[in-house]
């Protein structure tokens, strides 16, 4: 067991020094961005109207296609483009390819947008608050005599 709380706490120290260096570079990240990313944001949108998952997948693996043989980029092409893979396609569907909107949408229990990471911080703080609290509990208590959880 104190193998176990050594580890944790090494890493712990590493995690804070990573996190306390961290220096992010948001041209960099921008320039990663890639409007392939989105095609599953297609499919989700059209879920969200109606079209079964199963047609979705297809109708974005079209756009996809398309748009490689094209050399146009997904979030380029043009409504009456996508429209032609299926006439379920709206006007609305080109609100799909934002990547703002996209990280936004991700708002379930451990998702991307900020409120779910924001939740998600508070959780691990609260966490690891009650961890390190727990740590220096059982490590200040380590070799002290103890029956059914009190002192004797």
């Amino acid at each position: 067991m104190l193998g176990h709380i050594k580890t944790v706490s090494d890493s712990s120290q590493i995690a804070e020094g990573v996190l306390a260096t961290l220096v992010t570079q948001p041209e960099k990240m921008k320039a990663a961005l890639d409007p392939f990313m989105l095609a599953t944001d297609l499919g989700d949108h059209l879920v969200r109207k109606g079209v079964p998952f199963r047609e979705t997948h297809h109708i974005s693996g079209r756009c996809v296609a398309m748009s490689e043989k094209t050399g146009i980029t997904t979030n380029e092409l043009f409504y009456e483009q996508i429209k032609s893979f299926d006439a379920r396609v709206k006007e609305d569907t080109a609100e799909t390819f934002n990547y703002e909107q996209s990280v936004e949408m991700m708002a379930s229990k451990g998702g991307a947008s900020r409120p779910s990471v924001l939740e998600q911080i508070a959780v691990l703080r609260a966490s690891l608050h009650q961890k390190s609290s727990l740590f220096f509990t059982i490590e200040n208590d380590v070799g002290r005599p103890r029956f059914n959880g009190s002192e004797y």
